[in-house]
């Protein structure tokens, strides 16, 4: 018998919280059961059968049965606790397709609306007078700027084929070592943390890789792909599943058609090589952030539409991408495709339309 490794105790007087961080289940114990679990903490061959709060133990999950392998981690306990705490978002029902997918966030929606507390008010309450400010001027005239006032989350996609030029584009532009840059350095820069990208780096580590996910790119046959950004390549990973994409993104089966994405993973072991610090664990999601906006303004200079997302089912991800219990793990989802700009799916529009005239 073993105690669960993924525990994390709250005191809360009377009692103590106990709660299953992989499992997302949370535990409120009295003395007594508290008591018992510090007991087989210190000692898990005193489990007794005929405990009903050892047996409660095991049926919880707080007790297990078998030695569980311990994760690779090289930073402290919070930071892992933070990562796999917020893995695999639970959900009690995943939409099948596009259809069931657009009735349940709609039904969501309206519970969200309808209920206190309503987060539609964005204002910020002052407590003096206000400043008006200038009316903004326009921007300037350029790619950047245009980029910046046509970038747009869209939710229809045609599923129309994109060209390999134009992947080659974004994945330069997004993730790879600019060779435009190989001699903006000086001798401040260590051997081996010269490589520059488009996007910031926390310590220049350049902690984020990416994975494509290609349905439908001209001249390669559909699959996941490595990126590997030193020599401006990909790799195959593995063939697609047979499970739609919108499977593996918590039931947003708009996209199912999305021609091309990017899984940006993290590289933790780069990151906790130079920053052996909890904190440092925010700058891989700041990373992603940073190369998804670069992925999305590329995408849209390009005439693509983009979409991005942080719902995933990390697990499946995971296996698809061969990163099962390892020190890269994937956070974050971006994609592009030719699209009308719809911000709503078709599906989505029409089931709202309906309900409207009911």
């Amino acid at each position: 018998m073993q105690i669960n490794p993924y525990l994390f105790m709250l005191p809360r007087t009377p009692g103590q919280i106990v709660w299953d961080y992989r499992n997302h289940k949370q535990f409120e114990l009295n003395l007594e059961y508290s008591t018992r679990l510090a007991q087989l903490i210190d000692n898990p061959r005193a489990f007794d059968t005929n405990n009903i709060i050892d047996t409660q133990f095991l049926n919880t999950g707080i007790l297990i049965t078998s030695t569980q392998r311990a994760i690779e981690w090289g930073w402290d306990e919070l930071s892992k606790i933070f990562h796999i705490g917020t893995k695999n978002i639970p959900c009690e029902y995943t939409p099948k397709n596009i259809h069931e997918w657009s009735r349940h966030y709609l039904d969501h929606c309206n519970e969200v609306l309808a209920s206190s507390g309503s987060g539609a008010d964005n204002s910020r309450h002052a407590t003096g007078k206000l400043i008006a400010l200038p009316i903004p001027a326009r921007l300037p005239e350029s790619y950047l700027a245009d980029a910046l006032v046509n970038r747009k989350t869209c939710r229809s996609f045609t599923g129309d084929a994109i060209t390999l030029d134009h992947l080659s584009t974004l994945l330069y532009l997004s993730l790879g070592h600019l060779k435009e840059r190989e001699d903006d350095l000086d001798d401040s820069v260590a051997d081996g943390l010269g490589a520059r990208r488009s996007s910031p780096s926390g310590g220049g580590l350049n902690a984020c890789e990416g994975f494509v996910h290609v349905q439908n790119v001209e001249c390669l046959e559909p699959g996941l792909y490595a990126y590997h950004a030193a020599d401006h390549a990909l790799s195959f990973v593995n063939p697609l599943p047979v499970a739609p994409l919108g499977q593996l993104l918590c039931g947003q089966h708009f996209i199912n058609n999305l021609p091309v994405g990017l899984f940006i993973s993290a590289r933790f072991d780069k990151l906790w090589w130079k920053y052996q610090h909890s904190r440092a664990y925010r700058m891989a999601y700041v990373e992603a952030g940073h190369i998804s906006q670069t992925f999305q303004l590329v995408a849209t200079s390009l005439g693509l539409g983009t979409w991005l997302t942080g719902a995933l089912k990390d697990d499946q991800v995971e296996a698809l991408l061969g990163l099962e219990d390892n020190t890269e793990q994937p956070l974050f989802f971006v994609g592009c495709g030719r699209s009308d700009g719809q911000v709503m799916c078709k599906e989505l529009k029409a089931l709202l339309n309906q309900r409207q005239q009911q």
